[in-house]
């Protein structure tokens, strides 16, 4: 079990500790809702991990197929709803590879990214899009 913990820190700014290793996130609101925006705010955060993580089962799944997705990127675009709260309503993973696969090789690596943890934990209202760009920098 893992466990972070959170402060408030004044001036809508978080301070978030991992209790394992002390690494230490900030966050601040985003300039939409009040904030400077000066950091990644929560909502930036779950963009971020959902990112990292297709990127982390998919190095999984490479290791396993003995394949090499070094050089592969993730980005992440996120689309905030208001109504009928404000809530994250859309992200976009667009992955890009230098690396081309053969379609066997390609389609294990797509189903893992797209079994990633934090892509299954959303709920099903967010609208999640993935976009693959194989053989590309």
């Amino acid at each position: 079990m893992t466990q972070i913990e959170i402060m408030y820190e004044g001036n809508l700014n978080t301070r978030c500790i991992h209790s394992d290793n002390g690494q230490e996130i900030l966050t601040s609101a985003p300039k939409d809702n009040q904030g400077t925006g000066m950091m990644f705010s929560p909502t930036d955060l779950l963009a971020t991990a959902l990112g990292s993580c297709v990127l982390t089962i998919m190095g999984i799944m490479a290791q396993k197929l003995k394949v090499d997705i070094t050089g592969t990127k993730v980005t992440v675009t996120k689309e905030m709803a208001h109504a009928p709260s404000r809530r994250i309503g859309k992200v976009k993973v667009i992955l890009t590879s230098p690396h081309h696969f053969d379609p066997e090789t390609t389609k294990k690596l797509q189903n893992a990214a797209e079994m990633c943890p934090v892509h299954q934990s959303l709920h099903p209202e967010v609208i999640q899009e993935f976009v693959y760009h194989w053989g590309q920098t």
